[in-house]
C-alpha cells in the first residue's frame, strides 16, 4: 500500500468541498482498503465520512428511503424492508459474509468495484484498470464474466447483489456535491462500458451519495431474490434474479425484473417483463417469458452455459415468488 493523506469530514458540505482526484471518500473499506493494498487503486487522500449523518432507514406511503452509510447487515434486518421489499433484504444476506455486512455500507456496495481476477491483479492488462492497455480475459480463463453488455473493452461482471434487487425495486440515487444536489436512477446510475470501461457509473468528480429511495410497492407485489453461484456462501454470482410481481387475481398486472453475476451493470430485463404483463400467473407464462432472455447475449469461451443458467434461473425465481408447484 502506498502512502497518503488521511484526513475525517465533519459534514457533507466539508466533505464534497476539498475533493480531488486523487481522493477518495472511505467508509467501510471493505472494498476499497483491499484495492489500496493490491495498489489497484493509489488514492493521496483519504476522507473518512464514518462521521457524517447519512444513516437512518425510513417507510411511508411514499417509499423507502436508507441513508448511504447505513450497513449492510442493519438494512436487511429492518422489519419494514423485509416486509415491503424482501428482495432488497434477501439479496443483502445473500451477499458476502456476516461479518463484511456488518461493516460494509449501502452506498459503498453500489460503488463497488468488480471482482474480475485481472482487474485486481496488476501485472496483467486490463482496460478498466489502465485504458488502452488491453483486455486479458477475452484470451484469458472467463467462466465468471458477462454476456450481456459487453464491449471489446472490457467483460467484467457487476459485482453487487443488492444493487440488481434495488433496480428491480426501482430505487433511486440522491447525490449531493459542492455544486448542489441531484437525484439519479439506478438503473441510469451504471454504464456499460462500451470503449470507455474506467467510466463505471454517472457519478461526478467529489460527488457523494447520501442516500437512496425506492417507491412503496403496488399492493399485492411480491418480491424475491435468486442466487446461483458455485459455493452456497460467500460466493459472487454466475447468475441471479430479483423479481418484484404485482397480481390481480390470479393475473399479473406489473412485472419489474433484473438480472446479476451475467452482466457489465445490474441488468434490467424489459423483455421477460412485457411477456409476464397481463397474463396469467402459470407455469406456461413462466416459462415463455424466460426463454426470452438473453436473446443477444454474447459467450465467451468458458461461459457458454450463462444464457440457458440465466433462463433457468428467471423461471425458478419466478416458480418461487409466485409458489407456482
Amino acid at each position: 500500500m502506498r502512502p497518503y493523506a488521511y484526513t475525517t469530514a465533519d459534514s457533507v458540505t466539508a466533505a464534497t468541498a476539498h475533493t480531488g482526484p486523487d481522493s477518495v471518500f472511505l467508509a467501510g473499506g471493505t472494498t476499497l482498503v483491499d484495492l489500496m493494498k493490491l495498489e489497484v487503486l493509489t488514492p493521496r487522500r483519504v476522507i473518512d465520512i464514518n462521521g457524517l449523518p447519512l444513516t437512518g432507514i425510513s417507510f411511508d406511503n411514499n417509499g423507502l428511503r436508507i441513508g448511504a452509510l447505513e450497513r449492510m447487515s442493519d438494512v436487511a434486518e429492518n422489519p419494514a424492508i423485509r416486509q415491503n421489499y424482501a428482495l432488497i433484504s434477501q439479496a443483502l444476506e445473500l451477499s458476502a459474509s456476516p461479518q463484511l455486512r456488518n461493516m460494509a455500507s449501502m452506498g459503498g456496495n453500489l460503488l463497488q468495484r468488480t471482482r474480475c481476477s485481472y482487474f485486481r491483479d496488476t501485472s496483467m492488462p486490463c482496460n478498466k484498470r489502465e485504458p488502452g492497455t488491453g483486455c486479458s480475459a477475452f484470451q484469458g480463463y472467463n467462466r465468471s464474466h458477462a454476456v450481456l453488455g459487453t464491449s471489446d473493452a472490457c467483460v467484467a461482471t457487476h459485482a453487487s447483489d443488492v444493487a440488481v434487487a434495488l433496480v428491480a425495486a426501482e430505487a433511486s440515487l440522491e447525490l449531493q456535491s459542492s455544486g448542489g444536489e441531484r437525484s439519479v436512477p439506478l438503473e441510469q446510475f451504471y454504464r456499460i462500458p462500451g470503449t470507455t470501461p474506467e467510466v463505471e457509473n454517472k457519478l461526478n468528480a467529489g460527488e457523494l451519495i447520501t442516500s437512496i429511495t425506492a417507491p412503496a410497492p403496488p399492493a399485492s407485489t411480491r418480491s424475491g431474490y435468486l442466487k446461483v453461484r458455485d459455493r452456497q456462501s460467500y460466493e459472487f454470482a454466475l447468475a441471479s434474479v430479483a423479481t418484484a410481481i404485482t397480481l390481480r387475481g390470479n393475473v399479473i398486472s406489473r412485472a419489474r425484473l433484473a438480472a446479476g453475476g451475467v452482466a457489465t451493470v445490474p441488468w434490467r430485463l424489459p423483455e421477460v417483463e412485457n411477456l409476464l404483463t397481463n397474463r396469467p400467473a402459470t407455469g406456461f407464462t413462466v416459462e415463455a417469458a424466460a426463454a426470452a432472455a438473453a436473446s443477444d447475449a454474447r459467450s465467451l469461451s468458458h461461459n457458454g452455459f450463462k444464457p440457458h443458467l440465466l433462463r433457468r434461473a428467471i423461471a425458478r425465481a419466478l416458480h418461487d415468488v409466485l409458489e407456482l408447484r
